[in-house]
């Protein structure tokens, strides 16, 4: 038999047992909500830095966008610089929406005349030496347009870029002030274009300042570089751009916008094969 001063230790010390475990299980169990408090707060806080960066594919698109306007009037100059010979040319361009523009050579006098017409995904090219228009065929897209490092894909497949390519943000960079968004544009399975990849830096106000063409196997193959942006039209557009193959440092081709109006009305017939031919502007 216990005497009492035994019992009353034993109940003391199974009280303290008690408690001692209580406080053992509502410390782990406090720990467990504060652990579970902080990975929500980390969670909210991935999510919302998730929410906040920028959509790549929305970008491309409207710098596309921003240059196209609702419709659009220019002139600009092409260099064409070769090692042993150089050529140059002004041109007047006329765009309305995304899937209608025209190309119309203005000088030297002996190019006068020579024109691009463009309707959805189709080319014609008109040559007034031969007073013929010609539709450009699928097996000549990847030619040089005009003789230059532009080929005929780059004017006509433009939205490509859009519809064709999943988009990913790759860096974002700070250039002059403004923040650049460098993109990366993968062809999609089934998508019918000639590049293994594209790479685009977009200037937070819609600007493209480098576009990147590389083939199958990753490699480089040219450049579309921006080398000045001024106000030209009531905003700021790239106004001078080199376009230039890797294997070729000492051959490019530059494009040297003098004006530019943007949202203008055009005739109803200004994006006909007619008006190709018989310019009535």
């Amino acid at each position: 038999m216990l005497d009492g001063s035994v019992r009353l230790r034993l109940n003391c010390d199974t009280r303290i047992a008690r408690r001692a475990s209580r406080d053992l299980i509502e410390t782990h169990m406090s720990s467990k909500r504060i652990a579970g408090s902080l990975a929500f707060l980390l969670f909210l806080l991935c999510s919302g830095a998730r929410a906040q960066q920028p959509d790549a594919a929305a970008i491309i698109k409207a710098a596309i966008e921003y240059w196209r306007d609702v419709s659009s009037y220019a002139v600009f100059d092409m260099h064409i610089h070769r090692p042993d010979w150089q050529r140059s040319m002004t041109m007047r361009v006329w765009t309305r929406g995304d899937k209608e523009s025209l190309v119309r050579v203005s000088a030297p006098p002996k190019d006068a005349g020579n024109g691009t017409l463009l309707l959805d995904n189709d080319m014609w090219s008109y040559n007034p030496k031969i007073n013929r228009v010609i539709k450009i065929p699928s097996s000549m897209m990847n030619q040089s347009w005009m003789g230059s490092d532009f080929s005929n894909n780059d004017l006509a497949k433009a939205d490509d870029l859009i519809d064709q390519y999943r988009h990913t943000l790759l860096a974002t960079e700070i250039h002059n002030g403004h923040k650049l968004y460098v993109i990366e544009a993968v062809p999609k399975e089934t998508a019918p274009v000639v590049w293994g990849r594209e790479v685009v830096k977009v200037r937070d106000d819609y600007i493209v300042l480098e576009h990147a063409f590389y083939d199958q196997s990753n490699a480089l193959v040219k450049q579309l570089v921006t080398t000045e942006v001024k106000m030209l039209g009531g905003k700021m557009i790239a106004a001078r751009e080199r376009m230039q193959r890797v294997d070729k440092p000492d051959e490019w081709t530059d494009i040297v916008t003098r004006e530019a109006r943007f949202g203008i009305p055009l005739p109803a017939n200004t994006f006909t094969l007619a008006n190709l031919r018989n310019p009535r502007e």
